[in-house]
């Protein structure tokens, strides 16, 4: 078993098969009260969580928005979008299955955003990214990454696995920063750059 924090540095992935990276956030009124804060929480706001995988420090295939399985192997799966935060658990999740990546992909950088517009990381309360071992088909979980409830940005670089010889490492990032909203050239400069 593998704990990871950002203080720790990167952390050996050796023995983990499989890597889950999810994401949840409670929708919130915000500032607004009665009727229009009652509205503002029964609709919620849409989070993203994507994966970017790169080949050295070029963006090759994009997990999440509309691209559920983009090497097309099962290799690296986004579960969905979830446009609210409403419900248990993760809202949205990515799994990497570290055999069948293909040996160009250098990286994989995992980002969540208030990507469209109209959504705000301040309509979200107590964002949480976990990490989860899910090798064997169990998940357990390794890490859960709180970023700041004072940011204004929009983006948050989560973590980053990168290939070392034969194996993976990954590492925790958590920094947050502005990406221009509807932008996907926008979101893989952020994530390029951490």
């Amino acid at each position: 078993m593998i704990t990871l924090t950002k203080e720790d540095g990167p952390a050996d992935l050796d023995g983990v098969t499989h890597l889950s990276l999810g994401v949840s956030w409670d929708p919130t009124a915000g500032s607004s009260g009665g009727l229009l804060g009652n509205l503002r929480r029964k609709s919620g706001t849409d989070l993203d969580l994507i994966a970017i995988a790169l080949q050295g420090r070029e963006p090759v295939r994009l997990a999440g928005l509309d691209s559920l399985d983009p090497m097309g192997n099962g290799s690296l799966v986004h579960s969905g979008d979830n446009q609210s935060g409403h419900g248990d658990g993760d809202d949205e999740t990515v799994t990497v299955e570290f055999a069948r990546i293909p040996p160009h992909i250098t990286s994989i950088v995992f980002v969540a955003a208030a990507y469209k517009k109209g959504s705000s990381f301040q309509k979200a309360r107590n964002i949480s990214f976990k990490v989860y071992d899910a090798t064997g088909g169990n998940s357990q979980q390794v890490a859960d990454i709180w970023p700041s409830l004072l940011t204004r940005d929009n983006g948050c670089a989560v973590a980053k696995a990168v290939r070392v010889g034969d194996g993976w490492k990954l590492e925790v990032i958590n920094v947050t920063g502005q990406i221009k909203q509807g932008d996907e050239h926008a979101l893989m400069r952020f994530a390029i750059s951490k």
